[in-house]
C-alpha cells in the first residue's frame, strides 16, 4: 500500500519523494493519520476505508478552492485516491507551534478576507460532501434563507428523528427560520465549514491555518457562530476579524440558527444531551 501512495505522490510533485520514516499522529475520530517523513519534505496523510473515497475527493476540492483565494493558508492537496483496501488523501505537511495575541488577529484578519473574496452567486456548492461523517447536502440555490432552513436544519432535524429525537413539528421550525432570515442577504462566502478549535491552528512560525472542511458557499456568519462553540476562539481573532470585516447587526440571533445545525449534526453523530441542547435552541428560535 504505501509505495503504490509514494508512486501516486511523486506523480503530483515536482521533486522526488522517498520516505524513510512514517510516524502515527493521534487526534481525529474518523480516519487513521500519519506524516510520511522524507529526506527533504515530509506529508500528512489520511486513510479510511475504501468506500470513504468521496469524502477525500471532496476535503481536496473545497481545500484547493480555498488555498486558490491565496488568503488564509490550507494545506495544498497534493493526491487522493485507492490503494489497497483503504481511500487517502495526501496533504502538504505543517510543523505546528503556538499562536500568539498577534497570531489570533492575524487569523481573524485571514479568515475575513477568505470570507469577501468573490467568487459564486449561489448558495451551496457543485458536489456534496460531509460534516463529520454525516453527509452534508449542498444543492445550488439562489436563496439563503431556503438553503440554510431546507438542506442544514430540515435534513438535520429529519436525520434526528430517525435517531429517536421525535420532533413532531420540522415544517414549523423550517418556516420559521426562513423567516428570520429572509431578511438576510449575504453574499455567497467561501466558508471552511466546520471551523472550531480543532480545525485551526498556528505553523511553528505563528502563521495561521485552518484545515479538515466542510466546504460550501453560504453566509460568512455561519463560520464565525461555529468559532463560538465548543471552547470558541480568544477575543484578538473577533478583533482582528471584525477590522477587516465588520460584523453586521442581528447576528447575535442568527447565531443561535447557525449553531442549531451543528448541535442536531453532534446529536445525530454522538447522541446524548446534545438533544436537550437542541431543543433549548430551537425554543429559543420559535419565540
Amino acid at each position: 500500500m504505501w509505495s503504490e501512495i509514494i508512486s501516486k505522490i511523486n506523480q503530483n510533485i515536482e521533486q522526488k519523494f522517498e520516505m524513510c520514516d512514517r510516524r502515527s499522529i493521534g487526534g481525529g475520530c474518523i480516519n487513521q493519520a500519519y506524516q510520511l517523513i522524507g529526506t527533504q519534505e515530509s506529508y500528512f496523510i489520511k486513510l479510511n476505508s475504501a468506500s470513504s473515497l468521496d469524502m477525500f475527493m471532496a476535503e481536496a476540492l473545497g481545500l484547493e478552492e480555498m488555498y486558490s483565494t491565496h488568503t488564509i493558508l490550507v494545506p495544498k492537496p497534493i493526491c487522493y485516491g485507492i490503494a489497497g483496501n483503504n481511500s487517502y488523501i495526501v496533504l502538504e505537511y505543517f510543523e505546528l507551534g503556538r499562536g500568539s495575541s498577534q497570531s489570533w488577529q492575524l487569523m481573524g484578519k485571514k479568515l475575513a478576507q477568505l470570507h469577501r473574496y468573490q467568487k459564486e452567486t449561489r448558495f451551496g456548492w457543485k458536489i456534496n460532501n460531509t460534516i463529520g461523517s454525516t453527509p452534508q447536502i449542498n444543492d445550488w440555490g439562489d436563496n439563503w434563507s431556503e438553503f440554510f432552513a431546507e438542506t442544514r436544519i430540515g435534513y438535520q432535524l429529519k436525520l434526528a428523528n430517525r435517531k429517536g429525537a421525535n420532533f413532531s413539528n420540522i415544517g414549523e421550525i423550517v418556516a420559521q427560520i426562513k423567516d428570520i432570515l429572509s431578511h438576510r442577504n449575504p453574499h455567497p462566502s467561501l466558508l471552511h465549514g466546520d471551523l472550531w478549535s480543532g480545525n485551526a491552528a498556528f505553523t511553528a512560525d505563528g502563521t495561521p491555518t485552518i484545515f479538515d472542511p466542510a466546504f460550501y458557499y453560504g453566509d460568512r456568519e455561519a463560520d464565525i457562530a461555529m468559532t463560538e462553540l465548543f471552547g470558541g476562539f480568544p477575543s484578538d481573532f473577533y478583533q482582528g476579524y471584525n477590522q477587516e470585516y465588520p460584523l453586521d447587526s442581528g447576528y447575535q440571533q442568527r447565531k443561535t440558527i447557525y449553531n442549531l445545525y451543528h448541535i442536531l449534526n453532534h446529536f445525530n453523530l454522538f447522541g446524548g444531551g446534545y438533544l436537550s441542547q437542541a431543543k433549548s435552541m430551537i425554543n429559543r428560535i420559535m419565540k
